[in-house]
């Protein structure tokens, strides 16, 4: 599998850690034995895992997740805009209420899509907390959530014209 900037896993930049993080590890085993290659894990730290996924598996890793790891819960959903590579990467953090084990786990599950056209599908029908994180990511930086009821403006002015304003090369006018 390519990483998610479409380098070759051998030149890939982005790193990995292998350590004795038993309930991460474990985590991120299930998972990886479940979806094998549509799953790379990004790192491992002390409560931390960061996974890609492409956005056309987003959903069905993201339902495995809350139904057989316990990750019940979405806390934030937020992207980063990356103009060199065409890219804006959606992040959902997730975590547990229901299993006190994994409970101080953070696992963050990202995806990227073309910044041109940026499509990726809702988590709403699986994490209602996601709706105004989504809300807000779909009008700061454009990513259209595909299955969101409400893919419209509720931060910036109703006229709003200009690029969304997270975007790296949005200008503030006369600046």
């Amino acid at each position: 599998m390519t990483s998610p900037n479409n380098i070759d896993d051998k030149n890939s930049k982005i790193k990995t850690y292998e350590s004795d993080l038993p309930i991460e590890n474990s985590l991120y085993n299930e998972l990886s034995s479940k979806f094998q290659d549509k799953v790379q894990l990004l790192y491992v730290k002390p409560n931390r895992i960061k996974v890609y996924v492409e956005s056309k598996n987003i959903v069905e890793v993201a339902s495995f997740l809350k139904n057989e790891l316990g990750l019940d819960h979405a806390e934030s959903v937020c992207g980063t805009d990356y103009p060199n590579e065409n890219a804006i990467e959606v992040i959902y953090h997730l975590s547990s209420y229901s299993r006190e084990e994994i409970a101080p786990i953070i696992f963050a599950l990202s995806t990227k899509t073309d910044r041109n056209s940026s499509y990726s599908p809702s988590l709403l029908p699986l994490f209602k907390s996601v709706e105004y994180h989504e809300r807000e990511t779909y009008e700061m930086l454009g990513v259209y959530f595909q299955g969101h009821p409400r893919n419209e403006r509720f931060l910036l002015p109703e006229d709003w014209a200009d690029i969304p304003p997270l975007r790296k090369d949005f200008r503030i006018k006369g600046r």
